[in-house]
């Protein structure tokens, strides 16, 4: 098929990633693609956008503008998107439109419309609802009447998880509209033809005593307050955990909070700060782990850390929520304690520091469930075609 794939993503991060491996992953299937968007997030192709090193430059001053302007900004995006779109489609004849949902962005439903090609959105977060509660809307009703315009208009409409399509649901969106595409992997980035020597190279790149014996608990990722990372650092304090070392791969605002906390806690030379590694080398650096963790995730979401720490067969412990149970399940792949409860992470990591053989299990069935639900990049792709061609006939 000749899929046209319409984007606003212009940050260099998960939603990149995203956006890039799908793309590669459409084709890797034997489809033609064609990239519309802001910012052109693979070299090559697409439609003239701006190259990433002068994309971001060139759009970036949207994001420092006061917020009612910005918004409507966003807004305004609709239309030369439309546009953008509609001259692509008229030189690349695609079978269907396929569009990473952003605020305020209407475009590809109109798109759609006039071409009289069927749309697959896929939609990653309510973004009306997450906005309203970290950055506020000065045009609330508009912005819900939008969205709720947008996600009833799509022929399909992608969610990573069922918990947001339940939620899009309440919206009114059918259910029969909806299409579970979690976030995947690459599957063949995570085989190791000599684990140890993985092992050995990941700790040096992280710092660590490539001979070590400590016990490794990772995290990558950026570091906000709501991840609660402040959880795990408080678990290096109890005495069980006293040869355990934390490894924050990545960077972010709570950094300081977070060594402040540790140093209190008396265990600053336990906590290593990695620093941020280009999302190639992600899968370099896992092996190094012994426990991954996600201490906090929001209700919704589908991590992407979450499936890089499973195709890399990492024991992980995570919150006992509904999306994450969609995925794992305590004892059998996962580790997963209380949402928020620090007592219950550190009992965790207490099990688990002294039994490898538990670690080695869950890791092992993690790795498995990548394999055998297909979560992987091209997995998606293929349920996304496959979607399309239900439409079609």
């Amino acid at each position: 098929m000749r899929i046209l794939y319409h984007h606003r993503t212009q940050a260099e991060d998960g939603q990149a990633v995203h956006v890039r491996a799908l793309l590669d992953a459409f084709e890797a299937e034997g489809h033609e693609v064609h990239e519309v968007g802001l910012v052109r997030h693979r070299d090559g192709g697409g439609d003239g956008a701006a190259p990433r090193s002068t994309g971001r430059a060139r759009w970036g001053w949207v994001t420092r503008l006061p917020r009612f302007l910005r918004e409507l900004a966003e807004y305004a995006y609709t239309g030369t998107a439309r546009r953008r779109v509609v001259g692509a489609a008229a030189r690349f004849e695609p079978d269907f439109l396929y569009e990473r949902y952003a605020f305020g962005n209407a475009a590809g439903v109109m798109a759609a419309r006039q071409l009289k090609l069927p749309l697959v959105l896929e939609v990653n977060s309510p973004m009306v609802d997450e906005l309203a509660r970290t950055r506020g809307l000065s045009f609330p009703k508009l912005a819900r009447r939008l969205e709720n315009h947008v996600f009833r208009s799509a022929d399909r409409v992608c969610v990573v998880t069922q918990v947001l399509g339940d939620m899009l649901v309440e919206l009114g969106v059918e259910r029969e509209r909806l299409l579970v595409t979690p976030n995947g992997v690459e599957r063949e980035r995570y085989e190791l033809d000599d684990p140890a020597r993985a092992r050995a190279e990941a700790r040096a790149d992280l710092g660590l005593p490539a001979d070590g014996d400590d016990l490794v608990l990772g995290f990558v990722g950026y570091y906000r307050s709501w991840h609660r990372l402040d959880l795990a650092v408080d678990a290096l304090a109890s005495p069980a955990l006293s040869r355990a070392r934390l490894v924050l791969v990545g960077e972010g605002p709570e950094r300081g909070e977070l060594e402040r906390q540790a140093e209190e806690r008396g265990v600053a030379d336990r906590v290593v700060f990695a620093g941020p590694r280009p999302h190639a080398r992600v899968p370099a650096c896992l092996p190094a782990f012994d426990v991954a963790l996600i201490p906090a995730i929001n209700p919704y979401a589908s991590p992407l850390k979450l499936h890089e720490y499973m195709a890399a067969g990492l024991c992980v412990v995570a919150p006992d929520q509904a999306n994450l149970r969609e995925v794992l399940t305590d004892g059998e792949n996962a580790r997963l304690v209380p949402a928020g409860d620090g007592a219950a992470l550190t009992a965790a990591l207490e099990s688990l520091a002294g039994d490898p053989a538990t670690r080695a299990r869950l890791g092992e069935a993690a790795r498995r469930t990548i394999d055998e639900r297909e979560m992987t990049w091209r997995g998606n792709a293929r349920r996304v075609v496959a979607a399309v061609e239900e439409l079609k006939r």
